[in-house]
């Protein structure tokens, strides 16, 4: 393994960190059960990751088994216990477990027993937020979908159900 190609040129350094502060509030809400803070995204951070801190409430949520296509996914628990789904089996895990899935690998997630907060790293960065966004829109307008536009939905996002 080597460093990739360097991707800035100029002789000195410049001033373009971003600081996000602890406090800031969440950018999206899911059906009141869970805050989604996009701490990195794919846009802000130039395609490279997706960084977003997952708090779950107390009743349980989360996704089914999955896999993507063009990027890998991983879990870092911060708070709380989670159930994690290698593709094997459901685990229930706790602060400081982590779980990466690569591209086309099998996972899922969901708040073991209350409250739960987690770190999604998406690589590279893909636009997750759309995603994210739509179903939030989804639950709070009760919208049902057929199983056919939940495929379609999937399908936009590099999404495949297992």
């Amino acid at each position: 393994m080597t460093y990739p190609d360097a991707t800035y040129l100029a002789e000195k350094g410049e001033v373009s960190a971003v600081l996000r502060a602890s406090d800031a509030p969440p950018e999206l809400r899911i059906g009141g059960r869970t805050n989604v803070h996009y701490l990195a995204t794919g846009a802000t951070t130039d395609g490279h990751f997706g960084l977003y801190r997952w708090e779950m409430g107390a009743q349980q949520t989360g996704g089914s088994p999955h896999f993507h296509r063009t990027f890998s996914e991983s879990f870092f628990v911060l708070d709380g216990k989670v159930d994690l789904f290698d593709g094997d089996s459901w685990a229930t895990r706790s602060p400081g477990d982590f779980l990466y899935a690569p591209p086309g690998g099998v996972h899922a997630f969901r708040n073991a027993d209350g409250p739960a907060t987690m770190l999604v790293l998406f690589a590279p960065g893909a636009p997750r937020e759309p995603y994210f966004e739509e179903l939030a829109e989804i639950v709070r307008t009760g919208r049902e979908l057929s199983a056919e536009e939940w495929t379609e939905l999937y399908g936009r996002h590099d999404q495949f159900m297992v």
